[in-house]
């Protein structure tokens, strides 16, 4: 039996995390409203509101401190979320105040709303188990309960070549050896990763775990566990995929932004995985108006 795989660390990205930016981006922002709230109120469009401009000021340091204490960034990060509806609600009410410069306010909500994007991105990952960590490293792992034996479900995840009737992310696995498969993974814009992978861990009915080899375009590694659910009601499965992401932590932030998010994926996955381990298909509306899947089902796609 192989040993499980060491931990994956990526090289080659980022040595700041995006939550740490965004602290000193605070701190800077609020160190400009604090003491040059004229020529910030003339840059973007609002003038004679000094005293406002000072209040929020002061709400920027106080989240990039938050943040940057690391105690607890999630916390202040989502206060920076809070911060960025406020100032989007002036700045939209600024529009049709006296006294304002439309173009230049509009100019200045936008630049907010991107700030918040990036925001409501590092909120997330430091509040789900989808955080980049130290290493550059994102992680997701989740775990369903299906009816079926660990052997069953053993079987159908040591065959590669099944992941992608339940993973939206994966095209196509090629089993090319005993211990070898050639991945096939669709990427943001339209791209294509490619990636031959390597079993480290293979336990009949109980485990198998898995990672990338050298030369692969995305470092990455998976595992999963299968193992008895409480009073016989079948498996507990617990899948979780490490992986560096194409470009860094900034890839991973603007492939979030754009709607690629792994963390959904797998959870969708296993559901999918569980009708199909108890049905015999996975349920879909796609081409029908009932809703239900018509002529073979999809195991019966696999099996031909």
């Amino acid at each position: 039996m192989a040993t499980a795989p060491a931990l994956l660390e990526c090289r080659g990205t980022d040595t700041q995390p995006l939550a740490t930016g965004l602290g000193w981006f605070s701190i800077g922002l609020g160190l400009a409203e604090v003491f040059a709230p004229g020529p910030l109120g003339k840059l973007i469009g609002v003038r004679n509101n000094h005293t406002l401009i000072r209040m929020l000021g002061f709400r920027e340091i106080a989240a990039g401190l938050g943040i940057l204490a690391k105690e607890k960034p999630a916390y202040w990060l989502w206060a920076r979320v809070g911060g960025d509806v406020m100032d989007l609600a002036l700045l939209g009410a600024a529009l049709t105040s006296k006294g304002t410069e439309p173009i230049r306010v509009a100019g200045a909500a936008a630049a907010v709303a991107g700030v918040t994007a990036l925001d409501l991105v590092c909120s997330r990952q430091y509040s789900t188990g989808g955080a980049l960590d130290r290493n550059h490293t994102l992680r997701v792992a989740r775990s369903i309960t299906v009816s079926n034996s660990p052997e069953e479900c053993y079987r159908w995840w040591r065959d590669f070549g099944n992941l992608p009737h339940v993973l939206d992310h994966i095209e196509s696995v090629q089993i090319t050896g005993d211990r070898r498969s050639y991945w096939l993974a669709k990427a943001p814009g339209e791209k294509r990763l490619q990636w031959e992978s390597e079993i480290t861990t293979d336990e009949p009915g109980k485990a198998i775990a898995w990672h990338s080899v050298e030369g692969s375009d995305v470092e990455n590694s998976g595992r999963a566990h299968f193992e008895p659910a409480p009073a016989g009601r079948g498996t507990i499965v617990r899948v979780a995929f490490h992986y560096c992401p194409p470009g860094g932590r900034l890839g991973a932030v603007f492939a979030r932004l754009i709607g690629e998010d792994p963390e959904l994926d797998l959870a969708k996955g296993l559901r999918r995985f569980k009708q199909l381990m108890e049905t015999g298909e996975i349920a879909t509306t796609e081409g029908q108006p009932a809703g239900r899947a018509q002529g073979k089902t999809l195991l019966d796609r696999i099996a031909s």
